[in-house]
């Protein structure tokens, strides 16, 4: 099959690799480009020169295109973006924030800027910015999310913007991928799905986790202070809703208790594998993941059970 984005970014299938903080490092994106998708290192909040040895190392890994996460809040942000430009990234992703202020240095260093939006309105301010392509997510997705459904977002999306446009959370298999595209949509980005990829590096405890999920094992917390996430249950969780229904009761919330209560809880279960009090930032189709695999089998996977839907549905 033809597909723009695979031209345009020299890839063989169009499934991007999501950019997961404390989970995306070398080892999951270098397998993911070798295996015909786009591997993303993610940034998170580490310092500018750990993200510059990241990519050195995938460099080592993978001689196919590969891209780099920027979490726009990261303190870090100015110095990997400029890291981004000097080694010679092909693509970058932004979230949590507007990449306007490195859009001339991403430009003249040839770097594809690639946004992920949750909203018609930012997908088209980030259109009329210079992005290469918008990653329109849904709430079905881990970690950060916005407000709208996959399935409400995107079409919205693809008939705002004149650029093409990825479509992620909640999407697993072929079928996801399938709906994707019927929506307008030209790529996928999946994450929880590489969760369990043999080459993805967190700890054991997390990866079983989210094999034993079921449909509703997921959760929203830190809606109170703008910048709801979504994970799988456990002891945090809990306590961050309780914490959160006492702070809303209160004439004037401590939103910074409550930002501070989970810090490093992700780092926690990723590294350290605390699957009680650590994060363990994972979306709704966490139950239909039901094994270990490396990434090409993820990705041939995903592939087959697309192409044989589309043979059916023809």
């Amino acid at each position: 099959m033809k597909n723009p984005i695979c031209d345009m970014l020299g890839i063989e299938y169009p499934i991007f690799q999501g950019g997961m903080a404390w989970v995306s490092e070398s080892s999951l994106a270098s397998a993911v480009s070798n295996a015909g998708g786009l591997g993303i290192i993610a940034a998170g909040a580490a310092p500018g020169e750990i993200i510059r040895e990241q990519i050195k190392k995938t460099k080592e890994l993978t001689k196919n295109p590969f891209g780099v996460n920027i979490m726009l809040m990261s303190p870090y942000a100015d110095d990997i973006a400029r890291i981004c430009c000097e080694e010679g990234v092909a693509i970058v992703t932004t979230g949590a924030g507007t990449p306007s202020k490195y859009m001339a240095d991403f430009a003249a260093a040839g770097v594809k800027v690639i946004p992920l939006v949750p909203s018609v309105a930012i997908a088209k301010s980030m259109a009329k910015m210079g992005a290469f392509a918008v990653v329109a997510e849904g709430m079905e997705a881990g970690g950060h999310i916005g407000k709208l459904t996959t399935m409400a977002l995107v079409p919205q999306v693809v008939d705002a913007v004149d650029i093409p446009v990825i479509a992620a959370g909640g999407i697993a298999d072929g079928r996801g991928v399938a709906a994707a595209f019927m929506l307008g949509a030209v790529g996928v980005q999946i994450g929880t799905r590489f969760l369990t990829a043999t080459e993805c590096v967190i700890h054991e405890n997390y990866k079983k986790a989210v094999l034993k999920a079921k449909d509703i094992d997921t959760v929203v917390t830190g809606t109170i202070t703008g910048h709801p996430v979504r994970s799988l249950r456990n002891k945090l969780t809990t306590r961050f809703i309780e914490l959160e229904k006492e702070e809303q009761l209160k004439e004037t919330p401590d939103l910074a208790k409550i930002e501070e209560f989970a810090a490093g809880a992700l780092r926690l279960a990723a590294v350290e594998g605390d699957v009680q009090n650590g994060s363990l930032m994972a979306g709704q189709i966490a139950a239909l993941v039901k094994k270990e695999q490396s990434c090409a089998e993820i990705i041939q996977e995903i592939w087959s059970e697309y192409k044989a839907l589309i043979a059916r549905c023809c």
